[in-house]
């Protein structure tokens, strides 16, 4: 039984965000464009889907769409006006591609003050630009839309009468955006939680289910169903099922092996709800059972997952906590014969990149690896704020072919992720719902759960 789960579609939240945005640009008019759509194999495209800075600007999830936001002055208190260049209605297209929102839709259910037809989006701009001196716009994303930009303003130099203007300052506005977008609203937290939820019900079924004897795409199928169930339309990202050795590949997506006994499963997945995606990553042994060489690396994973959880609050630094982390695997290593001599010199001399080869986090929204600064424009760590979202995702890795793993741990692969919310006195774990104690999970896989 699928459950119902829907958005309230708010216009308002909307402009908000333009209206923030467009504060921080210095009056210049913002110029975006919606994702284009793209081919994947003859005529067949990819299933489209919106532009994550245009989504988060207007809730508008059509291809071929332009936004232009020109701030005004409404008495003392600053507004702007919103113009939406859409697809128009077409009833013949509509046949075989859809209903579209068309220009009245644009204003009635997405609150444009004008909205015009796409292919008008040309003469339109040069009308409306013609004294602009500034424009917000990121530069880079779409040379070619980019080109045509450039060339409407390279018409000031022909133009009747010639006034001399040059083109206008082309400020970024990615920096201002990305850094509103870093930090979740109750809204976008909101949708988080439900995409969590759905991602928690999608590996919590795989526990379940898994026996030896599947291929990990029908442990995939079994996954992704539960998502589809739950109202994701979609993953945030291709879903991991990585068994065996398998696991030691970071971004194994081929999913084609036949799981045995005795065997763990890293599933690292996220269903999207909203444009928002959940990130999670659980590993868990395919007839039930953890094997002892599994649970030591099992446990010495989530006991760092849970201290580098303690210390995500506001105020610490990105730095200082993935450095922590690195630092407690050290420790772990140290105990599972991994690596010899000290914790401090096995950290300093990097000896433990040979079984642990990414980051301990990054930042979760609306893309998997959301956008958001690791560093300040001066090349200073930034240090944690209520409303950030990051995941937590250590991991260690003994490919049968490292050398230099013991060789009771070669084939293991364990990576244990959750997804948090800094809040004002520490954080959130906002896909807690899904076990990951070594009874809990055992429980869950033998039909105890």
């Amino acid at each position: 039984m699928s459950k119902h789960r829907q958005i309230v579609h708010d216009p308002e939240i909307y402009r908000a965000r333009r209206q923030k945005l467009l504060d921080q640009l210095g009056g210049a008019p913002l110029l975006l464009r919606a994702a284009p759509t793209q081919l994947r194999n003859g005529d067949v495209q990819y299933s489209y889907r919106q532009d994550s800075n245009f989504y988060y600007l207007t809730g508008f999830e059509e291809p071929e769409s332009v936004l232009l936001a020109i701030p005004e002055l409404n008495g003392r208190k600053k507004s702007h006006r919103t113009i939406l260049f859409v697809r128009p209605k077409n009833k013949e297209r509509e046949i075989w591609d859809g209903a579209r929102c068309g220009t009245r839709g644009a204003i009635k259910d997405f609150g444009a003050h004008e909205s015009y037809p796409i292919e008008e989006l040309s003469e339109r701009f040069q009308a409306l630009s013609q004294d602009w001196n500034q424009l917000a716009h990121g530069l880079g994303a779409d040379p070619q839309f980019d080109a045509e930009l450039l060339g409407h303003f390279s018409k000031r130099f022909s133009g009747r009468p010639r006034r001399n203007q040059g083109i206008p300052q082309i400020i970024d506005p990615r920096p201002a955006l990305h850094a509103m977008r870093c930090k979740k609203d109750a809204h976008e937290v909101e949708i988080m939680q439900v995409a969590a939820d759905i991602t928690a019900e999608g590996h919590i079924t795989a526990m379940a289910v898994a026996e030896p004897g599947m291929y990990e795409f029908e442990l995939q199928a079994e996954m992704e169903a539960a998502f589809r169930h739950g109202g994701s339309p979609r993953n945030g990202y291709d879903s991991i099922l990585a068994s065996g050795n398998n696991a030691n590949t970071l971004h194994y997506i081929e999913n084609k092996r036949r799981m045995r006994s005795g065997d763990l499963v890293l599933i690292d997945a996220g269903a999207e709800f909203g444009h928002y995606s959940a990130d999670v990553t659980r590993t868990f042994p395919v007839n039930g059972t953890f094997t002892e060489a599994q649970k030591a690396v099992y446990s010495a994973v989530l006991r760092v997952q849970k201290k580098c959880a303690r210390a995500l609050k506001p105020g610490m630094s990105y730095k200082r906590w993935t450095e922590l982390a690195a630092r407690e695997l050290c420790k772990e290593l140290l105990g599972l014969g991994a690596l010899r001599g000290r914790a401090d010199t096995a950290f300093k001399k990097h000896s433990y990149r040979d079984f642990y080869m990414h980051g301990l986090g990054h930042y979760l929204g609306m893309d998997v690896h959301d956008c958001g600064a690791y560093e300040t424009p001066e090349g200073k760590p930034i240090t944690f704020e209520p409303g950030m979202v990051l995941t937590i995702e250590p991991g260690l890795y003994f490919a049968t072919n490292n050398k230099k793993a013991p060789k009771e741990l070669r084939g293991i692969g364990v990576r244990i992720e959750d997804n948090y919310l800094v809040t004002k006195d520490g954080n959130r774990n906002l896909t807690e719902a899904i076990p990951k104690e070594i009874r809990d999970v055992e429980a869950l896989c033998q039909g105890r759960g």
